[in-house]
């Protein structure tokens, strides 16, 4: 937060109201972080109690949103924050929202696990690398958070360059079974799914990097390609 300065804009219970709320982002951060870990795991070992245990952590994840939310409102009801201090509590509200759909990814994930307990299938394609450089930039988008760091946060841009790289070439092995052998087209669908719903997470942690910078600098760059952090 030094970046912001925030001290020298509101007071010292408003900014411990904020340091909490933001504390309580990284923490259910960290949670999704845990929870897309578990998932990739049980999806490659089709370890059914993993799988479950990811499903209650997304119950766990979506209450932490509402309370959030909760939070931030009654932040803004009661302070009536503006310029900077409204753009943290806006970002604050709209990265929740990114990181409960990351977990809801992890659910549907898992449920690919469960729903397979009588004829488990292992994957078509390994999707091992994929899962983790998300998790990555996941991690990466949380610490950019934490520090309200520009630099890292445009350097995200480029982290989601590899993982949509990386997603082209899941497509292509998947098509080549298609062609292959028809009979695969249920278990491709499925997989691709899969991949798409992790390829969305690379695209969840760049909007995070777009509300940091929002936060930050004030100008919003949704839907543009952030390359050098000097030239916003």
């Amino acid at each position: 937060m030094d970046n912001m300065n925030l001290n020298k804009h509101i007071s010292g219970q408003f900014n411990t109201e904020l340091e909490a709320v933001r504390n309580n982002v990284l923490a259910m951060g960290g949670l999704v972080e845990q929870q897309l870990g578990d998932a990739l795991t049980a999806l490659h070992q089709q370890d059914q109690d993993l799988a479950r245990k990811v499903v209650e952590t997304d119950l766990e994840v979506n209450g932490m949103e509402v309370t959030i939310d909760e939070e931030c409102t009654r932040i803004i009801a009661k302070r009536q924050p503006a310029a900077s201090d409204l753009r943290l509590i806006l970002m604050i509200s709209k990265t929740v929202t990114d990181l409960e759909r990351m977990g809801d990814v992890a659910e549907r994930l898992v449920r690919m696990v469960l729903n397979n307990t009588n004829r488990p299938q292992p994957l078509l394609v390994s999707l091992e690398s994929m899962g983790r450089q998300c998790i990555k930039m996941l991690h990466d988008a949380l610490d950019a958070f934490a520090r309200m760091d520009v630099e890292a946060a445009v350097q995200l841009y480029h982290d989601d360059d590899k993982i949509d790289q990386l997603y082209e070439g899941i497509i292509r092995q998947l098509m080549t079974y298609m062609m292959e052998d028809p009979r695969t087209i249920p278990q491709v669908m499925e997989v691709l799914w899969a991949a798409r719903a992790l390829e969305r997470i690379g695209d969840r942690c760049q909007h995070i990097s777009d509300y940091i910078i929002y936060c930050v600098k004030g100008k919003d760059v949704r839907h543009t390609k952030v390359s050098d952090p000097n030239a916003i």
